[in-house]
């Protein structure tokens, strides 16, 4: 008998694990002044689920086995009587996806622009603009347990694979500020170009690609140096970024010149594309060879493949504009 039923055994496993290779990943985007989120499978490119009840959210991260998001929010309440600086005003949300509804919220001082999360699913830090630094939050006890001053208007946050070290853009000062993750403190500051935004490492980690929106252009730093090694134009407010499944192709967005752009970062070439209105915040769906964009200025995100670069569909939102995406696999 155990002779018989060993292919058997064998045979499940080895289909369980076919089936978790090919399926393709759910991806989560905050959908702003829908004040909700919603979760789309890729392998179709359709929403599966709205959660609701989430307040004007713009960054967005996922635990990595996908059982919690946690959404910041662009919303503050306006300040009671009385109340002195630093009082909590603006809220993390918690949604529990498979249960489908937001299961907790964490008072935050100042509005939230965009989060990372530790690839332990640990600690979730995001950006507050007006308080010039981010918050920590322990996912574990749903508490904030550090506050860390950056710069002026930090925006986007990077954090390495091995947990130690993040890299916050400071848009207000044109830096990036490097923090240890152990000890919670600024070790050093970096180069960003003019009123750096959104970032992404390099695929092998050495670099940091960043926006430069209002000089329209990306720039490429050091980590080791922590200078600007090179900058290329992309077009006026240029927005969305991410690193493509070739780990050579940059995409970058220019909401302003209405096109998607795609550079190769060992030749320094681009092609573009004419996508509008407003092309936003986007992300490379790794593995699928696609690019997920948003428009700034209307309910949808469109479909492109990463290679011939082309519109190969659209998601219809339900209201609102698409934000931070985060991917579980």
């Amino acid at each position: 008998m155990k002779t018989m039923r060993k292919p058997l055994i064998v045979a499940i496993l080895f289909g369980g694990l076919s089936q978790g290779v090919i399926a393709a990943p759910t991806v989560y985007i905050p959908l702003g002044s829908a004040n909700s989120v919603i979760a789309v499978d890729a392998a179709n490119d359709t929403i599966t689920q709205t959660y609701s009840g989430v307040a004007n959210p713009h960054g967005l991260v996922a635990t990595p086995d996908g059982e919690y998001l946690i959404a910041g929010s662009l919303q503050e309440r306006p300040p009671q009587k009385g109340a002195t600086a630093g009082k909590p005003n603006s809220d993390l949300f918690i949604v529990h996806p498979a249960h489908g509804h937001v299961m907790a919220t964490v008072a935050v001082d100042g509005w939230t622009h965009h989060q990372a999360i530790t690839p332990d699913g640990r600690y979730v830090l995001s950006t507050h603009p007006t308080r010039g630094g981010i918050s920590v939050l322990d996912v574990n006890s749903n508490q904030i347990v550090k506050t860390l001053t950056t710069g002026p208007s930090p925006n986007y946050t990077l954090i390495t694979d091995d947990a130690k070290k993040a890299f916050v853009s400071n848009s207000g000062n044109g830096t990036i500020s490097e923090i240890d993750l152990a000890s919670w403190e600024v070790l050093r500051t970096l180069e960003a170009g003019p009123a750096p935004e959104h970032m992404v490492f390099s695929r092998d980690r050495s670099m940091i690609y960043i926006t430069n929106p209002r000089a329209g252009t990306v720039s490429e730093v050091s980590i080791e140096s922590g200078k600007v090694t090179r900058t290329f134009t992309v077009g006026r407010s240029v927005h969305g970024l991410d690193v493509g499944d070739d780990g050579v192709t940059l995409f970058a967005s220019s909401k302003k010149d209405n096109k998607l752009v795609a550079l190769n970062i060992r030749s320094g070439e681009a092609r573009s594309i004419e996508l509008g209105p407003a092309p936003y915040h986007l992300n490379t769906i790794t593995g699928t060879g696609k690019v997920y964009v948003s428009s700034r200025n209307q309910p949808s995100i469109w479909v492109v493949d990463q290679e011939s670069l082309s519109v190969v569909g659209e998601i219809a939102l339900p209201g609102g504009e698409g934000h931070q995406m985060a991917i579980v696999n």
